[in-house]
């Protein structure tokens, strides 16, 4: 039977973290209370050092290697955070660091992890495969394999977030936090269950990465044939055995959001609580959003991470303000003749919305002689806004012959 890490653990992880890692703060979430009809609160781990709360886990595994261990160095995989984490850990202790990254890793956490003193090597299309690569190079060079969440040591650093939650909030009821290989998650409960056994504790998976619920329907881990999500964080195929336990132990329940719920949460984060988060670091918030779970406030919602790629950002703000119904994709069909643009434009400004850019189409086969195809982005207030200016544009005759959220 799996031995669980317990709260002793977590403590004696937290006294190795002193004056390492930061009490990141915990700050209230206006829209999130205001959904939810109680107080909501953002543990901001996007604030830690290395802009996750992966150095927790790494800084006490590595920290408790012994000096023979760590002149062979150390090697670890990771999508970004976790790299980023054990750069920043090995230099603090004192030893050199390997990290090999998927190839398509964002470049700032590949950048930030070489700035940390880790020598980089780019290997395989995910984690899992990455993964596979560092234990060969570990087996090959005797460098110490520093698992991203599947030992006990990560998951007691892991757990701290949770022993600050509970003193900064001491009448939380809800604890959610986004879940990959399940580190956090389990270090979380266990500290979480062991002080406040009626504190709810829940995870949240991207629906196209969710690797724990058909692990736990199975009883055992469950490698996922395919997984792609824009959470690159949390984008895990199969959970660890020891954080498996945990979780189907100690955790309360396991939901998914859409990419769309993340794309929207990120947008409300930035735009309403100045947070900047990565996809992985928001799904909580995606959850509380969406109303994918029920919870009992006062809850908390943890910001696991805020190395975001500036481009990622950029889309990720396109996408939310789509999927919210506020950039609109509309295609019109209408007849080629000279003012008929300046009549359509006319029409889309007097329902106050913006074009942002505009494209004639002439050539579809489908078009008959003397129509054109005018492809619109626009931006609206909203949902309702859009379906008004569609509604509008028909009964002036126009033809929508597409108009979608993207």
């Amino acid at each position: 039977m799996t031995e669980l890490v317990g709260l002793a653990d977590v403590q004696a992880a937290r006294e190795l973290l002193a004056g390492v890692t930061r009490t990141t703060p915990l700050e209230p979430s206006r829209p999130l209370s205001a959904v939810l009809g109680g107080p909501a609160w953002l543990k901001c781990e996007n604030m830690q050092r290395a802009g996750s709360y992966k150095v927790r886990g790494a800084y006490v595994r590595i920290s408790r290697l012994s000096a023979e261990e760590r002149e062979r160095g150390v090697v670890a995989a990771s999508a970004g955070n976790h790299a980023q984490g054990v750069a920043l850990a090995a230099g603090l202790v004192g030893t050199h660091a390997t990290v090999f990254m998927p190839v398509n890793a964002p470049l700032p956490k590949v950048s930030a992890t070489k700035g940390y003193g880790a020598t980089v090597e780019l290997a395989g299309n995910t984690v899992d495969e990455s993964l596979v690569a560092a234990q060969t190079f570990a087996e090959r060079t005797g460098a110490v394999f520093i698992h991203p969440f599947d030992h006990a040591d990560v998951i007691a650093g892991q757990g701290t977030v949770a022993l600050e939650i509970l003193e900064q909030c001491p009448d939380v009821k809800t604890i959610v936090t986004g879940v990959g290989g399940g580190g956090l998650i389990s270090g979380m409960a266990v500290a979480a269950k062991a002080l406040r056994p009626e504190v709810r504790v829940i995870g949240v998976q991207a629906a196209t990465a969710a690797a724990f619920p058909p692990s736990l329907k199975a009883g055992e881990p469950v490698r996922l044939p395919s997984f792609s999500t824009i959470a690159d964080g949390i984008a895990v195929g199969r959970p660890g055995e020891l954080t498996f336990a945990h979780v189907r132990k100690l955790v309360d329940e396991i939901v998914t959001v859409s990419e769309e719920d993340i794309s929207r949460a990120l947008l409300m984060l930035l735009e309403r609580g100045k947070q900047v988060v990565e996809p992985a670091g928001a799904v909580g918030v995606a959850a509380l959003l969406a109303g994918a779970v029920e919870v009992e406030a006062p809850v908390v919602a943890v910001l696991s991470g805020g190395n975001i790629d500036p481009l990622l950002m950029l889309r990720v703000i396109e996408h939310g303000l789509a999927a919210a119904g506020r950039y609109l994709r509309v295609t019109v069909r209408c007849t080629d003749r000279p003012g008929q643009l300046a009549s359509l434009l006319t029409e889309i400004a007097e329902h106050r919305a913006n074009v942002v850019d505009v494209e004639h189409q002439r050539a579809n086969p489908h078009l008959r002689l003397g129509e054109v195809e005018v492809a619109l982005s626009v931006e609206t207030r909203g949902v309702e806004h859009s379906d008004k200016l569609i509604s509008a544009l028909r009964a002036s005759g126009y033809q929508v012959v597409f108009a979608a959220e993207s």
